[in-house]
């Protein structure tokens, strides 16, 4: 496990733009099950390619969009393990992937980013894609 020292700023670049964290199993769990609209989950990671293109990319979709998820949630993964075990049971059938930013709607996932579509490429780039896709289910 990272050390919390080394996380909490990467968590405060969410946390700073409305995503709720869930650090427990029980919390995903709780949440999951009575989640209606649209939900934004990012499983954020301390890597490179979550600093500089996913986090990035999730703040500037939701600052530009016309439209946006009804709500935003986060885990961490390498920090709270049992919250992001958890969730990763809720974007199956994808494998395990950190950073990913998934959409769900009632519940149901809708659309998954993983790793490979983060790592390599601009946040601008991510960024539209993520606003294509509020724009097809929010």
């Amino acid at each position: 496990m990272y050390p919390e020292h080394l996380v909490a700023p990467m968590r405060e670049e969410l946390t700073s733009i409305g995503f709720n964290e869930l650090r427990t199993a029980d919390a995903v769990d709780s949440y999951m099950k009575e989640q209606k609209g649209t939900t934004l989950v990012m499983i954020n990671s301390v890597c490179g390619c979550a600093a500089g293109a996913a986090r990035p990319a999730v703040a500037m979709s939701l600052e530009t969009s016309s439209k946006k998820p009804t709500d935003l949630t986060t885990v961490f993964a390498g920090a709270d393990i049992e919250a992001v075990s958890k969730m990763r049971e809720y974007t199956l059938p994808f494998p395990p992937s950190s950073p990913a930013i998934a959409l769900f709607k009632d519940g149901e996932l809708v659309h998954m980013i993983e790793r490979h579509h983060i790592e390599g490429r601009p946040a601008k780039m991510i960024a539209e894609h993520l606003e294509q896709i509020y724009q097809e289910f929010c």
